[in-house]
């Protein structure tokens, strides 16, 4: 019983480090696909008409 006592203080600082660390990953990952859809969205705005591969020379 004496390792529980032990070990039981680390283990929990480090699942709330896990977590806590998770929810930041997430949240920047959130962060980061909504910046893309508004960028796209601000370019498709931009450039209607413009399409990759339809380049006039």
């Amino acid at each position: 019983m004496e390792y529980v006592a032990v070990l039981l203080p680390s283990l929990v600082v480090g699942l709330l480090f896990w977590f806590a660390m998770k929810a930041i990953f997430n949240a920047d990952k959130a962060e980061r696909q909504a910046e893309a859809r508004a960028q796209a969205e601000a370019d498709s705005a931009v450039h209607p008409t413009d399409r990759p591969g339809s380049e006039s020379e």
